[in-house]
C-alpha cells in the first residue's frame, strides 16, 4: 500500500505543477494583437459552375 500512496502523491504533485504552469501562462503572458489581412483570389469567391 505505502507504494500506490507514494504512486498517487507523485501523480498529484506533477499535476499541481502542470495546472501551476498553465495558470502563470494564462495570467502572465500576454498576446500580441495584431491586424492580419490574407488576399483571397476571385476564383475562389465566385467559383465558375459547369
Amino acid at each position: 500500500m505505502p507504494t500506490l500512496f507514494r504512486f498517487v502523491v507523485t501523480l498529484a504533485v506533477l499535476a499541481a505543477i502542470a495546472y501551476g504552469a498553465m495558470f502563470a501562462l494564462a495570467m502572465f503572458v500576454e498576446p500580441k494583437k495584431a491586424e492580419m489581412s490574407i488576399r483571397i483570389p476571385a476564383e475562389k469567391l465566385n467559383p465558375k459552375k459547369n
